[in-house]
């Protein structure tokens, strides 16, 4: 019997194919929590009085790698639970804040899927765009992936 909410393997990531995952809402709760686990205590991220007085970013931002790291999780959810192996590369470029109350989701292309030099895994790449509730680009990025084979 097949276990609901198990991963992709790389034969079904095929070049061209093009998925969305859900939404995910930044809370300020996310911004507080990562900014304390990660020690990114930067006023940008813990001085909201900064923020109104010196910063040009008007609201209160997500520090990118939380974003990032949201992101990561909502692709993890959707299609690699227990096939993703190995996280190899990325080139990420941040395009635009988000911000606390920003709702994201990923917008993924398989741009590479081949087997790997050996044993039953593969080399997955994808095109990411980090999206915001009002449809602009956040982020994108490439990352290179290690993923199982079928049985």
């Amino acid at each position: 019997m097949r276990t609901v909410g198990i991963g992709y393997h790389w034969q079904e990531f095929v070049v061209g194919d093009r998925f969305q995952t859900v939404g995910r809402t930044i809370t300020e709760a996310d911004i507080t929590l990562f900014v304390g686990v990660t020690g990114m205590t930067e006023v940008l991220f813990t001085n909201l009085e900064f923020l109104k007085t010196e910063s040009a970013i008007s609201g209160r931002p997500a520090p990118g790698a939380l974003v990032y790291a949201i992101a990561e999780g909502l692709l993890l959810q959707g299609c690699m639970q227990a096939t993703g192996l190995a996280f190899l590369h990325a080139e990420i470029n941040v395009e635009r804040p988000v911000l606390a109350g920003d709702t994201i989701h990923v917008e993924c292309e398989v741009t590479e899927s081949r087997a790997a030099s050996r044993g039953n895994r593969g080399l997955v790449r994808t095109r990411n765009r980090i999206v915001n509730q009002k449809g602009e680009t956040v982020m994108t990025y490439t990352p290179l992936r290690l993923i199982k084979g079928r049985e």
